[in-house]
């Protein structure tokens, strides 16, 4: 299972930081409007007015039900409703209370014979001129687009910067933040509406962009790269700058989908778009060139994951996006957003088409609405354009992204004031600095230390670290009660060797566990970061499930120690482990190894054979030598470095794994001689309004004679309450063996594309889920027990009734329907087993759970 403390780092951070933020601070007194503008005449509701505070550049706009609210923290005296070819209003305002303010509008007589003003009536998209329109722009898109020009090149400036947000007056005087009063220096309240904001984090990048037509290519060259950092004992930096560039990515119009904080929203101007949107004409702008329409447009279903806004377009036949504004409704299935504003902006370069020339994409992110939270903002500027002009080879060549200067040299602000293409914001401007100073206060320092422990499970006490914590107590029917304590160097001991250690002891069979292990790094870079070159050597002497193969948690986590059915057979393990790692920055690594372990089956499990006069005869252990080889290939991989695994930030991109497995017969007294090869696709399918699924295609051969059936695959298999992606959840465990399987693994999230529909379900923001496991497969007779004495014979029940299986009669499928985002962390899972229903011991339905915290 993968707990809510190997998530990315960050993520469930910030909704920590949320929950103890909420928990103390009271906003300050603020002024509350709502509404509903309607047709003074007609009643009929005005989607799309704009309500304006006069004097302020603060406004909002109703939606498409006329429907309106703000929230201003001063006090203002008088709104402001304007709408085409209605006369303008006015209305006060009382300072201080939540109020409704229901405004009537009446036609301006005076434009009458210039524009024709509809109700609300029943939408439709046939004889409708703004989706006529849409269509026009949706047919001009390929000529719009930056692939219509051979060549491209430009130069781009990226900033992102998070702050607290939505803070109360009286926020920094509370006694928290006694000693960090710097940082409210130059706090700013006129962002986001007026709300309090506190600057906490920035990046700016400043990078040549070459493009190529055919091939195919977007190089982007870095020019210079500047961040605040924090302390790489508690936050892998690179990752958190990584998972921040992944939750505020490009947002590019003419995509068909547009990725905002992981998730696909449909592009406004997408070929499907019509069928998921409403759209209006609002205006006619004469005083621009070209003329411009503006369009408005809301999703059909406010709670989908799309967009509303509006899009002026110009009317030069070319039909081009001159300037776009994105939000969400805020009924969308969208978890902790509270806020979201994108501003697209365009210039007519020399070859005729609107190329971009600015993009800002502001998130806030909170567990409510009057909560504090968390905003982010990513601005990006482009300029220097230059069309049709080819370049060297060289240009184009080797990854998509790669650095044009020196990351060893630091540039400073005298070299960023003149290289940004946008002065910083006033919160902006003490960010770095601030960073800095909070490193070397203690009691910052100490909450770092106390958030470390409990998200990844290690207490640091600078050469070495304590953890994880959460294997410390366990309990399984062959240890009875577990107790574990380990440990390992950090780079404070040395940047090029590092030792780790644990010991455990199992109270009901009285016996020591230990691990040992020493590795060497030969690129002087911690052995947990990007890129790898180390060899490790190792000892381990523990327990094992045959067959539980866990990805992202130990085997002896707590929360694994509760199971389901019989689990009385175990294995004791001496594993003795060389292995070399790898890795480029192309994302290609390779890993080679060479493992020695001894097995001895423990509970009720017994490695049995028949002796030369055919009597069963109880084989103490087994012991194995192996050469190993894997290869992997994550083209665009990214991830978040937590204290024990790389958390993967999933991409579009598919991943290959090939391993290869020598069985060394004689050596260090192996027994056995085979070649198993196997090799794994995985890839996240994105499905644009229904979702994405994970999909995992794998196969196995094992080549030889003769091999033992633990040497066998004993295929993945979940005994536990939680629902595992990477085994079979109603499979027991060893209750099937093969040498040689293929297999598909199927996660489909709908994202409540159906939940949406249905009135009583959408204002829970659930989310549908399917999962589909199919797993073909035999044995050879050479390798089957049943046909070869000499083997070891497949285990047995206490009535002598076998409980491992081949898989020759049919496939082994198993299929489950779910709920997702459950308190927007919690998936629920009612599992089908659909073949090999009369093997012993099996369940046909399960109910299974898993925490899964996401946006």
């Amino acid at each position: 299972m993968k707990t809510i403390s190997k998530s990315i780092w960050l993520k469930v951070f910030l909704i920590i930081c949320l929950a103890q933020i909420a928990s103390g601070t009271a906003i300050a007194q603020s002024t509350t409007i709502k509404g509903t503008v309607t047709d003074a005449k007609t009643g009929e509701t005005l989607p799309f007015v704009s309500i304006l505070i006069p004097g302020t550049t603060m406004g909002t706009a109703s939606d498409a039900d006329g429907k309106y609210a703000m929230t201003l923290r001063e006090d203002y005296k008088t709104v402001k409703f304007t709408y085409v070819g209605y006369l303008s209003i006015e209305k006060p305002i009382t300072p201080g209370i939540e109020q409704v303010i229901n405004v009537k509008m009446s036609v301006d007589a005076s434009m009458l014979k210039e524009v024709t003003i509809k109700g609300r009536g029943r939408y439709r998209n046939k004889d409708n001129p703004a989706v006529q329109l849409i269509r026009e722009v949706i047919a001009h898109k390929d000529q719009n687009k930056m692939a219509a020009n051979d060549f491209v090149e430009y130069e781009q400036y990226e900033k992102i910067s998070f702050a607290l947000s939505n803070l109360s007056d009286n926020f920094k005087e509370k006694r928290i933040f006694k000693n960090y009063q710097f940082l409210f220096e130059d706090q700013d309240s006129t962002a986001m509406g007026g709300k309090n904001m506190l600057p906490a984090y920035i990046q700016e990048k400043l990078s040549q962009i070459y493009f190529r037509k055919n091939p195919y290519t977007k190089k982007q060259w870095v020019l210079a790269n500047r961040r605040a950092e924090f302390d790489a004992k508690f936050v892998d930096n690179d990752g958190l700058s990584a998972y921040f560039n992944r939750l505020y990515e490009d947002v590019n119009l003419y995509e068909n989908d547009i990725s905002i904080a992981t998730n696909l929203l449909l592009s406004p101007i997408a070929n499907s778009a019509p069928t998921f949107y409403k759209f209006f004409i609002r205006d006619t702008i004469k005083t621009e060139t070209p003329w411009l329409v503006e369009l408005g447009f809301v999703p059909r279903n406010k709670t989908d994951m799309l967009f509303e806004g509006k899009l002026y377009i110009t009317l030069d036949g070319n039909y081009g996006v001159q300037n776009a504004y994105l939000t969400v409704n805020k009924d969308i299935n969208l978890n902790f957003m509270r806020d979201l504003e994108a501003r697209l902006e365009y210039e007519k370069g020399p070859d005729g088409r609107y190329h971009p020339t600015k993009t800002t994409l502001g998130m806030e992110f909170a567990l409510g609405e009057k909560n504090a939270g968390f905003y982010g903002q990513r601005v990006v500027n482009f300029k220097n354009y230059t069309v049709n002009q080819s370049r060297p080879d060289s240009v184009y060549s080797g990854p998509s992204e790669q650095v044009a200067f020196n990351p060893d040299v630091k540039t400073g602000e005298a070299f960023w004031a003149g290289a940004r293409h946008l002065p910083l914001e006033k919160m902006e401007l003490n960010i770095y600095r601030n960073v800095d100073t909070l490193q070397t206060i203690p009691s910052f320092r100490r909450t770092m230390d106390i958030a470390t422990l409990f998200l990844s499970g290690y207490k640091s006490f600078g050469k070495v670290e304590v953890g994880p914590v959460n294997t410390f107590y366990s309990f399984n029917p062959v240890e009875g009660f577990r107790l574990r304590f380990g440990g390992r160097t950090t780079t404070d001991f040395s940047k090029r060797f590092y030792l780790e250690t644990y010991a455990a002891y199992g109270f009901k069979d009285q016996k020591w566990k230990y691990f040992l292990s020493g590795t060497y790094s030969f690129n002087n870079k911690s052995v947990y970061h990007f890129p790898l070159n180390y060899i490790r050597a190792s000892y381990q002497r523990d327990t094992k499930i045959p067959g539980q193969d866990l990805q992202f948690v130990q085997e002896d986590n707590f929360l694994l120690s509760f199971k389901r059915g019989d689990n009385n057979r175990w294995l004791y393990n001496d594993v003795y482990k060389l292995e070399y790692v790898r890795e480029f920055e192309s994302r290609f690594s390779y890993k080679i190894g060479f493992t020695n372990w001894r097995q001895t089956p423990a509970g009720i499990l017994r490695y049995e054979k028949l002796d030369n006069e055919g009597v069963l005869e109880n084989v103490g252990g087994l012991s194995n030598t192996e050469a190993n080889l894997e290869l992997r290939y994550a083209p665009h991989e990214q991830y978040y470095q937590g204290k024990l695994y790389r958390t993967p930030i999933i991409n579009k991109y598919p991943i290959f794994t090939l391993r290869y497995n020598a069985g060394l017969k004689g050596v260090f007294e192996g027994q056995n001689r085979y070649h198993n090869v196997s090799a794994n696709i995985a890839k996240r399918v994105y499905l644009s309004q229904f979702g994405y699924a994970d999909v995992t295609a794998e196969g196995s051969y094992i080549f030889g004679n003769n091999v033992l059936f633990p040497l066998l695959t004993i295929h993945r298999a979940n005994q536990t309450y939680a629902y595992q992606l990477n085994s079979y959840n109603l499979m027991n465990f060893l209750e099937f063996v093969s040498d040689h399987y293929a297999s598909l693994d199927v996660q489909y999230y709908m994202n409540g594309f159906l939940f949406n529909k249905i009135p009583l379900l959408k204002k829970l923001k659930l989310r549908e889920v399917f999962s589909f496991k199919g797993l073909m497969g035999g044995l050879r007779d050479e390798n089957n027990p049943a046909n070869n004495p000499a083997l070891f014979r497949f285990p047995v029940d206490e009535n002598g009734k076998p409980i491992s299986y081949t898989l020759s009669r049919e496939p082994y499928i198993e299929g489950s329907v779910g709920i997702a985002n459950i308190f927007k962390l919690l998936r629920v899972d009612l599992v089908k087993r659909f073949t090999y229903l009369d093997n012993p011991n099996v369940s046909e339905w399960g109910i299974r759970a898993r925490f899964r915290l996401d946006f």
